[in-house]
């Protein structure tokens, strides 16, 4: 195992540790966004995705998927009603046959807290040591004053959704994407819901029951499906494409990739939800990831993660 292996594989045992520190240790159950749902559905690629990128779900006419909606937090039952239980979070997964597949990982802020897995348990650490009605500056007001892009992602509003299919979600990570020209572009994923983004205040929040965002999302379910938009964010010259907590300028271009339509929730939602593990590296022709470290450490932790829950 080299270095790099031996230090991914400590950092991510590391980061699974202090979460369980954090939120219990929950057999069975993700170290983090523990509580979530699974459903199923349908990709069909818009005309304008073969442009970016030639990989198979991007120029077939439809592709099956499985997308997880989830809440933050590793605490297994946190009411929806709870202000911690934001970002929420969207996991796609296109089933492309022969065991193939390629994921996209996405939550409901437009940018990450830290640029690497070090500094993120670092900033893990320094909230848990900086308890209300501690001293002065805190562990936790220390770190932010010495990592702005962590202190702006920390005071993002996150208001909640009135269901998680009324939420936008964005891609943490730049990917290269290549055509079949060969023709190479950065960009982001996002998610834009078909019917329309709609949050809540916090006074309608506090209102809500502790169920409120899984029991909308069934009673929707059976009347009908639920669906997004995939888009894709094309990075400019000089855009940073290597760093989860720079955002791009909203007036990039955003090009429409295709439409996800969810219709049925998936069989045995526990079992599966032990055995699917989600990863943010693309392992399909036409798209690449980028130099971003942070990529490598999520693929090392979720597997990690995932296989302790599939042993459970």
């Amino acid at each position: 195992m080299s270095p790099t292996n031996e230090n991914l594989t400590k950092l991510s045992q590391d980061l699974i540790t202090q979460f369980q520190s954090q939120f219990g240790k929950n057999p069975g159950l993700r170290p983090n966004h523990a509580r979530g749902v699974l459903l199923t559905g349908t990709f069909i690629p818009s005309s304008s995705a073969p442009t970016l990128s030639s990989a198979p779900h991007f120029n077939q006419s439809s592709t099956p998927v499985t997308v997880r909606f989830s809440s933050a937090t590793g605490v297994p039952l946190i009411r929806d009603s709870n202000p911690k239980a934001n970002p929420r979070a969207l996991s796609l997964r296109f089933h492309l046959g022969d065991r193939g597949r390629a994921d996209i990982i996405s939550h409901s802020v437009n940018g990450f807290a830290t640029r690497t897995g070090e500094e993120f348990l670092e900033f893990m650490r320094a909230g848990v040591a900086s308890p209300d009605g501690g001293p002065s500056p805190s562990p936790l007001d220390t770190f932010l004053d010495a990592h702005p892009a962590t202190r702006l992602f920390v005071d993002t509003p996150r208001p909640s959704p009135s269901s998680f299919a009324r939420e936008a979600y964005y891609g943490v990570h730049a990917y290269k994407f290549t055509n079949k020209d060969g023709k190479a572009q950065f960009a982001r994923y996002r998610f834009a819901p078909d019917g329309g983004v709609d949050h809540l205040d916090d006074a309608t929040t506090k209102t809500k029951g502790s169920d409120f965002l899984y029991n909308e999302l069934n009673t929707r379910i059976s009347q009908g499906p639920v669906s997004f938009q995939l888009l894709a964010q094309i990075a400019e010259e000089g855009d940073t494409v290597d760093d989860a907590t720079v955002a791009w300028p909203e007036e990039r271009q955003v090009l429409d990739l295709g439409k996800v339509t969810l219709n049925a929730f998936v069989e045995d939602d526990s079992k599966e939800q032990k055995q699917i593990i989600f990863d943010p590296i693309p392992r399909v022709q036409g798209i690449e990831p980028s130099d971003d470290p942070l990529l490598e450490l999520r693929a090392a932790l979720y597997l990690r993660s995932g296989r302790e829950r599939r042993a459970a």
